[in-house]
Parts: structure tokens; sequence; C-alpha cells
């Protein structure tokens, strides 16, 4: 699993302890889908895909109910924050969402919100969106950190992870 390597690469470089209670989200391992603990810390992690026709990159946030429908993660029961890691050759980035965010962006469902089974995501390489990707762009960038060029932007990362 990419995103599995890539987030125990930053944790090694932050000299954190690794990452634990690692749980596979099945349902979801096409974007390797997966739940892990840092610390007392809770995480839910995917891999964000590109498609071809679209930009930005597209990221499920779905799990079956009891009946085995498909039905939008909730905010009672979400990690502290929903890591989306993007691995696109040379192009590595994370978007680090605290779930506080993701129900008022009505991604994560409640008593009050319906929740999104998916989304897309718009790291800061992204340009030339339209208005409505632009817009989701501009909240989704006080969250997002490329580690393209700086894989070890530790402030920032810890910030991220930990804040």
């Amino acid at each position: 699993m990419l995103s599995k390597l890539f987030i125990e690469s930053i944790v090694s470089n932050l000299h954190l302890s690794e990452i634990t209670n690692v749980i596979s989200e099945d349902h979801n391992k096409d974007y390797e889908g997966m739940l892990f603990q840092i610390e007392n810390h809770s995480y839910r992690s995917r891999l964000a895909k590109a498609t071809p026709k679209k930009r930005g990159y597209f990221v499920v946030f779905w799990e079956k109910d009891e009946n085995n429908k498909n039905q939008p993660y909730s905010f009672s029961e979400s990690p502290d924050k929903v890591i989306i890691s993007i691995i696109d050759h040379n192009l590595k980035g994370q978007f680090i969402f605290p779930k506080s965010t993701l129900l008022k962006k009505g991604i994560l469902s409640s008593e009050t919100t319906k929740g999104k089974m998916a989304t897309r995501v718009y790291p800061s390489w992204e340009n030339e969106l339209n208005k409505t990707a632009a817009q989701t762009q501009k909240w989704q960038h006080d969250y997002f950190i490329d580690l393209s060029d700086n894989p070890n932007n530790r402030d920032r990362l810890e910030d991220l992870y930990f804040n």
C-alpha cells in the first residue's frame, strides 16, 4: 500500500511513534482505505486518484451499513482526522482534514447533514480550475501540504497531524 508507506515515512521523519492499530477498510481497498492511530490521535486515510477528464483528484468517503448499503461516514463515528494522500509520479502531498471541517463542508453525515460518499481534492499544483473547483481548492488549501520537494516540513506536518 503506497499510502501506508508514505504515511510511515512521514511519521518516521518526524521522529514520532510508529502508526498503530492499523485496520484496512476492505470496502475501500481501491483507495487504500485504512484506520490507524499515532500516539493518542486517530486517523482515517485514503489515496486519492487522478481522473483523465477532470482536474483534481477523486476520493471516496463511504462505508457499508448493517444492510450492506453504501453510506457516507458519520461525524460521530469518525476518527479525529482524515488524511488524503496524493502520489502522482513526482507530485506528492497530503490533505489532513479535521473531522469538524468535513462536517462543516457537508462531507461527513450527522443528524442535520446528509454527507457525501465522494469528493474531489485540489492540491496547490492544480491550476486553470473552473469556478466551483477554485472555490473548493481555496478552503482546502489550509489543510494541504505539498511534499513533492520538501518531505521534511516538520512544523507544518506536526500542525496538520496533531492540532
